[in-house]
């Protein structure tokens, strides 16, 4: 392999997607994680669209080009992408975010639906949206960068920026919870997540909550499977399942979809979201390189990943 113009660290969700909208525009790419995409944060993530909780100006719009992305493959044979339709519900009595109004068919809960939901939820909306079947998409992303002639070597550890020096023309940083000690940058936590996967009884609509606290629940259908959440915990860095933790998430999800009961578990996942006050993107020198960094996106590194990718790649024009 040449020197490629572009070298991005890290193999989740935001490093693909920005490695594929690179290689997609003609540029020669390579990306190095030491970790493959299926091992990533990014692969024990929900995954539903939506602009959750991100304290930054730009999301907005970073999350209306990842939805327009996510729309135009949604339902394609293995993307892991598909449009749901479902309920979200929140306990902020004013109403749904101003971007969730946005979407084609939102219409609010009448207050006959909502009764069985109060007193913790007093308000929802329905609406249809990307849900994303994380291991699928990633492994689709990785497919479609090489297709593009995209490189990849998801064995090798980067310690320090110096080391990638002379290896390409760009460093892209998307190294997600890793960015804390590589960059370093301390104001980066991680936010702990876990979920259940569990055999699917027979449900087709999504469910969750727009919630404040660690606990979150939501259900989300993907064919034979249903991946049920889940938590977020801050400044918790362990990456081994918790036995109550996921009591608790069957117990609250079974009381949303009773039939949830007694369905077989087929796996607990557990990821460390890369939490910053906001996104870092931005372009800084390296020693005569160029560095993009592009991390901290929390809990909506899906939702916002073509955008930022987008962002990326006018940094370099």
């Amino acid at each position: 392999m040449g020197r490629p113009e572009f070298l991005v660290l890290g193999a989740g969700v935001s490093g693909l997607t920005t490695a594929v909208y690179l290689a997609e525009r003609r540029h020669a790419v390579h990306v190095v994680s030491d970790r493959a995409p299926g091992r990533t944060t990014s692969a024990a993530a929900g995954a539903s669209w939506g602009p959750y909780l991100v304290n930054d100006p730009r999301a907005l719009h970073w999350s209306d080009v990842t939805l327009e992305v996510l729309e135009s493959i949604a339902d394609v044979p293995r993307t892991g992408v598909r449009m749901v339709a479902g309920l979200e519900v929140s306990d902020d009595p004013g109403g749904p975010p101003e971007w969730a109004t946005r979407i084609r068919d939102f219409h609010r809960c009448t207050d006959s639906e909502l009764d069985s939901f109060r007193p913790l939820y007093r308000t929802g909306w329905h609406y249809t949206i990307p849900l994303v079947d994380m291991p699928v998409y990633l492994e689709f992303l990785a497919d479609r960068l090489r297709a593009a002639g995209g490189t990849t070597d998801f064995r090798r550890r980067v310690e320090s920026f110096d080391e990638l020096l002379g290896e390409a023309d760009c460093i892209v940083n998307c190294s997600g919870i890793g960015a804390r000690e590589l960059v370093p940058d301390k104001t980066l936590y991680p936010t702990r997540g876990q979920l259940l996967v569990v055999e699917n009884p027979g449900i087709e609509e999504f469910f969750q909550d727009n919630q404040h606290g660690d606990d979150l629940t939501y259900i989300f259908p993907h064919g034979d499977q249903v991946v049920l959440g889940g938590c977020a915990t801050d400044h918790d860095d362990s990456l081994l399942p918790d036995a109550v933790t996921a009591d608790r998430i069957l117990e609250r999800c079974t009381k949303i979809r009773p039939e949830l009961s007694n369905v077989k578990v087929l796996d607990h996942r557990v990821g460390l979201r890369p939490s910053r006050d906001t996104v870092r993107l931005e372009l800084v020198d390296l020693a005569g390189t160029p560095l993009i960094h592009n991390y901290g996106h929390g809990s909506v590194g899906v939702s916002l990943s073509w955008g930022c990718a987008e962002a990326v790649g006018d940094l370099i024009v």
